[in-house]
């Protein structure tokens, strides 16, 4: 297993690599959804897919309820508690979130996980990459080197402990496109699940970094980055 691929040349859209599992006709768990985007997108492909989200932001959570989806339940919980029973999972996916596990919880986490899954079910844990232009421009105000290593480790030592099979473990990016910094700054600044703290003299200096990556040096200008994943698709064993 690898933390990080430097020479990544796959460039794709997630949702491709998902719909090359076979979820139809599949109960599915998603620990950490967020705004819910991948759930619906998952939910609303195929057939014959029953979804369970759970997400531990409670703001992030109340929003999510207003969604009616058939096939879409929404929980409260996080994944080193998950209010479901025994072998009852076919498929967990987790999308950027298993980093936000505090560290003296993510070996729970994965064992929660195996315990909810179904026997030879898969875990899909996605996570990004501590590198990158995008990478430059949130770490000045969110530094998740360390809680990557943390993911990435305890991840590892499961495989290693033989908790899991390591079915395949893919590297690809994926193109993210900020309308300028105000859409930059909404989307991943101002954000109920992070702590961010962030001053004017901080905004400055990460719309200056912003600016140092376009053409045009102005604060409205559109930019394209190439953000870099790591996927791990576990089995239950």
């Amino acid at each position: 297993m690898k933390l990080l691929e430097k020479n990544i040349t796959q460039t794709i859209n997630e949702s491709y690599l998902i719909e090359t599992l076979n979820l139809n006709n599949k109960k599915i768990l998603e620990l950490g959804c967020g705004n819910a985007n991948m759930t619906k997108m998952i939910a609303q492909n195929g057939f014959d897919r029953q979804i369970i989200a759970c997400e531990v932001d409670e703001i992030q959570h109340e929003k999510n309820l207003k969604e009616k989806i058939d096939n879409i339940e929404f929980i409260l919980a996080g994944a080193e508690d998950i209010p479901l029973k025994d072998n009852s999972i076919d498929f967990v996916f987790m999308f950027k979130s298993f980093h936000h596990v505090p560290k003296n919880m993510m070996q729970k986490a994965l064992s929660e996980i195996k315990r909810v899954l179904k026997p030879n079910g898969i875990a899909y844990i996605s996570e990004p990459l501590f590198q990158g232009k995008q990478n430059e421009l949130i770490r000045l105000f969110h530094d998740e080197e360390q809680v990557r290593i943390d993911a990435f480790e305890a991840i590892k030592e499961a495989v290693e402990k033989e908790e899991f099979k390591l079915f395949q473990e893919i590297f690809f990016q994926s193109e993210v496109t900020y309308e300028s910094f105000e859409d930059f700054e909404n989307k991943m600044m101002n954000v109920t699940y992070n702590d961010n703290n962030i001053d004017e003299t901080l905004r400055k200096k990460v719309e200056e970094k912003y600016k140092s990556f376009g053409v045009k040096k102005c604060s409205n200008e559109k930019l394209t980055f190439l953000k870099p994943f790591r996927v791990d698709i576990l089995q239950k064993v």
